[in-house]
C-alpha cells in the first residue's frame, strides 16, 4: 500500500482586526525589527498605512520594490533591505507577488521554490485590509483562488482532505465574488473571499493543472497579471478537460448551484457558469479581448507553448497535455 504524508502546520489567526495582533505576537517572541515585504501594486495603497499603524511601537522597514511578476533580482534586493534594516523577522504582505514564485530575470519563466523553511510561523488573515482593494483586482485575484481550487479538486492526486477543502473553498468563493467585486466594502464577502483564496493555497498543496501552465506562459511572455491570466484561460481549459474530469466537474455545478439532472449536463453548466462569471466580473472572455500595452496574438503560440509544455504544473491536469493540445487551448482562447 501506498502510504501518503499529509501536513497542514501553519498557526492561522483570522478575521477582521487580525492585523492588530501581529505587533503582539511579535513582541513576545522578542523580535523588534520587522521587514514588511509587498508588491508595488499595494505599497501605495491604504491597506499598508492601516497596517503600519498597528505597528507603531516596532522599528518597521518597508520592502516594495516588487512587479506583480517578480524576478530574482527583486529578491536579491530584498535580502539587501533585509540587511540594511538589520531586520530580525520578515512580514509578507499581500497576495502572490510578495508571497509566492519568482521568475528568470532574462527568460521570465517561473520557477517554483518549496522548502519547510519558507513556511510562515504564522499567518494573520484580516479581511480588512482587502476593503479598499480596486474591483479589477478583486476580480482577478478572486478568479485566482477559484481556480486554485479547482484545479487542486480536479488533479488526479489523492489527497481527500485536500479535496474536501477545495469543494468548499470553491462555495465560497462562488457565493461571495460578485459581492466582493460589486461592494467593496461588504465585509462578509471580502471574508469570505480571504477564506475562500487561503483554502485555495492550502489545497494546491495536492496539486495543479494546465489553467496554471497556461497562466505562467502568459505571465512569462506577456507579463499578463497571474490572476487575471487564469481567469481569461479557466473555462477555455475546462472544456479541454471536460472529456477527462464530467463526474468532478459535476461536483462543482453541484457546489457552484448550477447543477442538473445529468453528469455531462451538470458539467457543462459548470462551464457555462465559469464563462458567466467572468462577464459578470469583466474579466476577458479571450486573450485577444484582453486590451493592454503588449497583446498577445496568435504570432506567440510557439512561444507559450514553449512555456507551458515545460511547465510542471500540467502534470496532474486531469486530463495529459501535449504540445498540440496547448497550441489548440491558446488559439481558442485567443
Amino acid at each position: 500500500m501506498t502510504i501518503h504524508r499529509f501536513a497542514f502546520p501553519t498557526t492561522i489567526h483570522f478575521g477582521a482586526g487580525a492585523r492588530k495582533l501581529v505587533a503582539e505576537h511579535l513582541g513576545a517572541l522578542g523580535l523588534e525589527r520587522p521587514l514588511i515585504v509587498t508588491d508595488r501594486g499595494i505599497a501605495p495603497l491604504p491597506l499598508l498605512a492601516k497596517f503600519l499603524a498597528d505597528l507603531h511601537q516596532l522599528d518597521v522597514a518597508v520592502y516594495s520594490d516588487i512587479w506583480g511578476n517578480p524576478v530574482k533580482s527583486q529578491v536579491d534586493n530584498g535580502v539587501a533591505a533585509f540587511r540594511k534594516h538589520r531586520a530580525d523577522s520578515i512580514i509578507g504582505l499581500g497576495g502572490g507577488a510578495a508571497l509566492g514564485v519568482i521568475s528568470d530575470d532574462k527568460t521570465h519563466i517561473k520557477k517554483i521554490i518549496f522548502s519547510p523553511m519558507l513556511l510562515a510561523k504564522a499567518v494573520f488573515a484580516d479581511p480588512e485590509l482587502t476593503l479598499d482593494l480596486p474591483p479589477h483586482i478583486t476580480a482577478a485575484t478572486g478568479m485566482d483562488a477559484l481556480t486554485h481550487n479547482v484545479e487542486s479538486y480536479l488533479s488526479p492526486a489523492y489527497h481527500p482532505l485536500c479535496d474536501g477543502i477545495a469543494l468548499e473553498g470553491a462555495r465560497i468563493a462562488a457565493k461571495a465574488l460578485r459581492t466582493a467585486v460589486r461592494e467593496p466594502h461588504n465585509i462578509d464577502a471580502r471574508s469570505d473571499m480571504l477564506m475562500a483564496s487561503m483554502m485555495g493555497a492550502i489545497a494546491f498543496q495536492k496539486d495543479l493543472g494546465a489553467v496554471h501552465s497556461c497562466a505562467h506562459a502568459l505571465s512569462t511572455i506577456a507579463d499578463l497579471h497571474h490572476g487575471l491570466a487564469n481567469g481569461i484561460m479557466i473555462d477555455h481549459v475546462m472544456r479541454f478537460n471536460l472529456s477527462a474530469a464530467s463526474a468532478k466537474m459535476a461536483e462543482l455545478a453541484h457546489v457552484v448551484g448550477v447543477a442538473k439532472h445529468t453528469e455531462e449536463a451538470s458539467a457543462t453548466a459548470f462551464i457555462d457558469w465559469l464563462s458567466a462569471l467572468k462577464r459578470d466580473l469583466a474579466i476577458p472572455a479571450t486573450l485577444s479581448a484582453y486590451e493592454a500595452k503588449r497583446p498577445v496574438t496568435r504570432t506567440d503560440i510557439p512561444a507559450l507553448v514553449e512555456v507551458a509544455i515545460n511547465d510542471t504544473c500540467h502534470q496532474t491536469n486531469p486530463r495529459p497535455c501535449t504540445r498540440a493540445d496547448f497550441e489548440r487551448i491558446f488559439a481558442e482562447a485567443i
